[in-house]
């Protein structure tokens, strides 16, 4: 579950250009954001199946 945090921000052609802009921000920017919304996302759900429950 914790693979696609870490493979998809490796796909370089993703964001590895200019256009499209979001708010004046060229797309490696954006993306990159994207990139930490997409790791906490992984994270959470890893460790919400993961816990034991109380």
């Amino acid at each position: 579950m914790l693979l696609p945090a870490i493979i998809i921000p490796l796909l370089t052609f993703l964001y590895n250009r200019d256009e499209p802009r979001l708010f004046g921000f060229p797309a490696f920017y954006w993306m990159q954001l994207a990139f930490i919304l997409l790791g906490v996302a992984c994270t959470t759900i890893v460790y919400r199946m993961t816990r034991r429950g109380d």
